[in-house]
This record gives C-alpha cells, sequence and structure tokens, in this order.
C-alpha cells in the first residue's frame, strides 16, 4: 500500500478535505479526483492558487474556507518531520494557507513521498537549514534584521528574474538560515513577537498521523 492509497483510506463519503500543497499533496489529489469520477462525494479546500487549480482540472469541488468549518481533514506534505510528529513547512511558499486550512481542520495528516524521505525525517526541525517566514512587504527590513539578531540571518526568496518572490497572499517570504532546533515553539513565539511577521514554517502540535513512503516502497505510520 502507498501512502496515498492509505490516505484515501481514512476519505468517506461527505467530508470536506483540506488539499495540500507540493508534490505529495499532488499525487493524493489526483487521486482523490479518480475518486470523485468514480463516484465519491467529498468537497474540497485548497491551500494554494495551484492546489485550487489542479482540484478543479480533476474534477473535485472547491467551496470557500467559511463555508467549510471545520473541515473533516487536511491532507498535505511537510519539508521536515521531527521524531515528536512537529513539521517544518513552507519549501514550497503556501505556508500560511496550509496552516490556516490546518488549523481548521479536526485531523492534519502528512504525507511523505520516497523521493526525499530521508532527508524529510530529521532528527530535529531545522536540520535541513532553512525556515521560511512569510511577513508584511512594509516590514521586510525589520524582520530580516530581527531575524539577523537572533542568529538566524535570513534573505527575501526571489523568482527567476531577481524580483521578491510574492506569496498567493501577496506577501514576500524571508528563508531564514537555522541549524538543528533546540527549543522550536521558544523560536515560533519570539519570531510572532516580530511587527510584520505573519507566520512562519514551525507547525507544532498539529499533525495527527505522518504517512511516510519509503524508497523501498515501505509505508511508515507515526501518529501523535
Amino acid at each position: 500500500m502507498t501512502n496515498v492509497e492509505a490516505a484515501l483510506a481514512l476519505v468517506s463519503d461527505g467530508m470536506t478535505l483540506g488539499l495540500g500543497s507540493g508534490k505529495a499533496s499532488e499525487k493524493f489529489i489526483a487521486a482523490l479526483g479518480d475518486r470523485v469520477r468514480a463516484g465519491l462525494k467529498v468537497r474540497g479546500v485548497p491551500t494554494s492558487n495551484g492546489s485550487a487549480e489542479l482540484a478543479r482540472r480533476v474534477g473535485i469541488p472547491l467551496v470557500e474556507l467559511g463555508d467549510a468549518l471545520p473541515l473533516d481533514i487536511t491532507f498535505d506534505g511537510a519539508d521536515e518531520v521531527a521524531p515528536d510528529l512537529g513539521l517544518l513547512k513552507g519549501y514550497g511558499n503556501a505556508l500560511v494557507r496550509e496552516k490556516i486550512v490546518a488549523a481548521a481542520s479536526k485531523r492534519l495528516v502528512i504525507l511523505v513521498g520516497p523521493e526525499r524521505a530521508a532527508e524529510k525525517v530529521v532528527p530535529a526541525l531545522g536540520s535541513r537549514g532553512k525556515l521560511p517566514v512569510e511577513v508584511v512587504a512594509f516590514a521586510l527590513p525589520l524582520v530580516a534584521a530581527r531575524l539577523a539578531d537572533l542568529g538566524y540571518p535570513a534573505e527575501p526568496l526571489r523568482t527567476a528574474d531577481g524580483a521578491v518572490f510574492l506569496s498567493d497572499n501577496g506577501n514576500p517570504i524571508l528563508h531564514a538560515r537555522v541549524g538543528p532546533i533546540a527549543d522550536p515553539a521558544a523560536l515560533d513565539r519570539a519570531l510572532h513577537g516580530i511587527p510584520g511577521v505573519v507566520d512562519t514554517g514551525l507547525f507544532l502540535g498539529m499533525a495527527e498521523r505522518v504517512l511516510i513512503q519509503h524508497e523501498d516502497g515501505r509505508l511508515e505510520e507515526r501518529t501523535r
């Protein structure tokens, strides 16, 4: 069984689902579309414009967040998964909407695909060296300076032509250089205390289950 198949086994008629962003989520959305075309009745709340476009293409009915509270389950990916199921997300730059949809859901299920499972399953959050932080554009210099003061130098994500990248919310995203984070909750509180920070890529105490597809085909399930 694949992690997508295990995720689909959690879905039943009438559910409203959060549809995450990134490669693992795209595989789930495509497979969910197959089930919808076969008669499964669900609705989706996408976490990014890209996820919304894919969901429409495969025939999944979409609904506004305000018309769906609370969502039954959100299925999403992650860039890092710690032993306590703490997550670091945002390499795909949809972290704010991902966190909002996850918080609006009764359950959050994370899918990790075989391509990078060895990198993403980490002993401590921050092990891959990067923490995305979405900020209000006006506050970009202040937030970058405060991050540097905390020991986390950061640069805004840029597009191929050198312009500052803007999220689906119209905000720039700083990529802070980090190492393994000793106390993710304390760091998250400190970053939220900086005026202009919209949110961080630290998703703590949110995931109920992580479905990890290893390169050898083995499916590992971790629960909290």
